[in-house]
């Protein structure tokens, strides 16, 4: 069902059981499967939901996926090249660009850097994800689950985490840098 003042761009795809909210957007050359989209989103162009629920006022893409189980609250924002699967986004969660978020459960206010990724996958098991509400994780962190970032929690960018981080805590996962002097480029055979 489509809601009043809907506007769908050029080459939208709609299959199966579809709800969109009055007032929302769709933006060309997106698909929508089985999913619900809430009143004033904007689906932004290329994104492809499929078996998620867009609540109200949310932002997706462009180039955005959502997977089967992905829940968004209001005003929650799921931009460019990042994928959720499985996972809830609380009210005004962000994850802005080039993130995976699967198998988790993301706080209201809570940010996820550019280029996080939850590894949810250990090779035989999935396993979940838990950021409490206004977290903070930094760009280009690696969050191994099953793991536990608690309420205003932040994450140092680069960080590859595997603990729990207690409340208002930092955790920073990564090695120190070294500079090696000398060093030389590593040369090409000639042919």
């Amino acid at each position: 069902s489509c809601g009043v003042d809907v506007v769908l761009d050029v080459n939208v795809v709609i299959e199966g059981d579809v709800v969109i909210g009055d007032g929302a957007i769709i933006e060309a050359n997106c698909v929508l499967k089985n999913c619900s989209i809430g009143e004033d989103a904007v689906i932004h162009a290329f994104s492809h939901v499929d078996g998620a629920v867009v609540g109200p006022q949310c932002q997706i893409g462009p180039y955005a996926r959502l997977r089967p189980g992905a829940e968004l609250g209001e005003q929650a924002k799921v931009g460019n090249f990042v994928e959720v699967k499985n996972s809830v986004l609380g009210p005004g969660a962000k994850a802005n660009h080039l993130a995976y978020v699967g198998d988790a459960s993301v706080g209201a206010d809570a940010n996820i850097g550019a280029g996080t990724i939850t590894c949810n996958y250990d090779g035989a098991n999935k396993h979940r994800t838990e950021l409490g509400k206004n977290v903070f994780i930094g760009s280009n962190s690696t969050l191994v689950a099953p793991l536990k970032v608690e309420d205003d929690g932040f994450v140092a960018a680069g960080s590859t985490v595997t603990a729990t981080v207690g409340s208002a805590q930092l955790a920073v996962g990564r090695a120190k840098q070294r500079n090696i002097d000398g060093w030389k480029r590593p040369v090409k055979p000639k042919k």
